[in-house]
């Protein structure tokens, strides 16, 4: 089971977040969240055209790689290189595109195992036994800073530069993403979000938002970002 919504905030002018998730007859699942970054309309293609070409990638390849998991991540990094180069060139043809990119998350779920993607600072999280997990590491300036002990964890949060990436895609002509695999359990809960819910919303408020309901809980996430500022486009994916 999967619930999906994605908002524009109270700030934006466009919504340059986008999303896929699967059919319920397709395998694999599949599952992405992309956050648009780059002059007027620039984002939103950007978060398009990268979510369209991972899943077309992975859709016209999966069926010839064996299915183990060093060859479905090497399928979702080539997945995700290809979708790098599909931007850049976009990018380069038009000068309003020009610098445009984008955050993307990958999901793919096959045989009890979530394989991931990541690029930038949009989030997965996974809720297992009543804890909270986050299964991503921000691609972040901010990010930096707190690893290399220069500023705190408390700090990072208002920090004024704390939306400033480190990597993204589409904005050089290689990226190379953070791959991992999980087990997915029964009962686990994943959770893919764009910054616009996480910038506004604390990890513990998350949560209890999730488990206090599970079929209102995309709503109610949204609804809590925005009265908390909406400051940016707002997108949640919650698979069960």
């Amino acid at each position: 089971m999967v619930f999906a919504k994605t908002d524009i905030g109270k700030v934006r002018e466009l919504n340059q977040d986008f999303y896929y998730i699967t059919q319920e007859t397709d395998e694999p699942k599949i599952y992405i969240l992309a956050d648009g970054m780059g002059g007027y309309k620039g984002g939103e293609i950007a978060s398009k055209l990268a979510t369209e070409s991972v899943v077309k990638y992975i859709k016209n390849n999966f069926r010839d790689i064996l299915k183990e998991k060093e060859e479905i991540l090497k399928l979702i990094k080539n997945a995700v290189e290809y979708a790098n180069m599909v931007v850049y060139e976009k990018s380069k043809e038009m000068k309003d595109l020009e610098g445009m990119g984008t955050t993307l998350e990958v999901c793919l779920i096959y045989n009890n195992k979530a394989y991931i993607g990541h690029v930038g600072d949009s989030r997965i999280y996974r809720i297992r036994k009543e804890v909270i997990r986050k299964l991503t590491k921000d691609h972040s300036y901010v990010q930096q800073l707190v690893e290399d002990k220069k500023i705190t964890r408390e700090e990072a949060k208002t920090h004024p530069k704390k939306n400033m990436l480190t990597k993204a895609l589409g904005c050089t002509p290689y990226v190379e993403p953070d791959l991992r695999a999980r087990n997915f359990e029964k009962g686990d809960i994943f959770i893919m979000c764009s910054d616009g819910l996480t910038n506004m919303v604390e990890e513990p408020r998350i949560y209890e938002l999730i488990k206090q309901d599970i079929n209102t809980a995309t709503d109610n996430l949204i609804k809590e970002a925005n009265a908390a500022g909406g400051y940016d486009n707002i997108t949640v994916i919650i698979i069960l």
